[in-house]
């Protein structure tokens, strides 16, 4: 008897761009004893070959914080003021913090500070709030390009400056490298104890370039690369 035939190897590359998604098998195809699996192409979500790839957003953030304050200062305001409008129609006298309120708003000039400074505050809270409505949050979080629609990813920004850390700590010359990934921009920074400086720099910056690439961002950062001589 000879032995099935081995499924091709892929190389490196081809396995760090698998897909993340396997399509199951079709029901009533059973696959025949004996005949080697097809293998499935693998799909390359480089930039500039993304080819089917599509774009994904950042999570929006579930806004627990400001949800519960908000809640909580309306829920306090609310019952106190229903308490003491059922105190008032038990025939009992309205509670001294609701009528100087009332007086305080019917006496001051609208130009007065305090009245200036309280809508100030309302507003700049209410534009707060509109903006945590509108906008996902999440900003630690750095979306992925997917092979499928329905499928989202997102890659920490932490785990992004330490796989480019690591790429840069390769190139001959680097000393020390320090990595901050912003949103659109990767700002790098290498200690160079020898070599030439312009030559680290090139090799510095093609080789975080090559790096994230692989890590196949929805909105690949620029990268901006700072060199300098080591000293002791």
């Amino acid at each position: 008897m000879t032995p099935d035939p081995s499924p091709p190897a892929h190389n490196s590359a081809h396995r760090a761009t698998a897909p993340l998604t396997k399509e199951p098998e079709k029901p009533g195809e059973p696959a025949e004893p004996g005949l080697p699996e097809r293998p499935t192409p693998p799909s390359n979500l480089t930039a500039g070959e993304d080819g089917g790839a599509h774009r994904t957003h950042r999570p929006w953030s579930a806004r627990r914080l400001p949800a519960a304050l908000v809640a909580s200062v309306v829920l306090v305001a609310a019952g106190a003021a229903l308490v003491d409008v059922v105190a008032v129609r038990a025939g009992r006298p309205a509670a001294a913090w609701r009528q100087r309120l009332a007086d305080e708003l019917a006496t001051r000039p609208i130009d007065d500070v305090w009245m200036l400074t309280g809508a100030a505050v309302a507003a700049a809270v209410g534009l707060w709030l509109i903006v945590l409505a509108l906008t996902p949050g999440q900003r630690h979080w750095l979306p992925l390009r997917s092979p499928a629609p329905g499928l989202r990813a997102s890659l920490d920004r932490d785990g992004a400056a330490a796989l480019l850390r690591d790429a840069a700590m390769q190139v001959a010359g680097v000393g020390k490298a320090r990595i901050r990934v912003r949103r659109h921009h990767v700002k790098a920074r290498a200690d160079v104890r020898f070599r030439d400086l312009q030559q680290v720099k090139d090799d510095l910056t093609a080789v975080l370039d090559e790096e994230r690439d692989r890590l196949a961002l929805a909105r690949p950062p620029r990268i901006v690369v700072r060199v300098r001589r080591h000293t002791d």
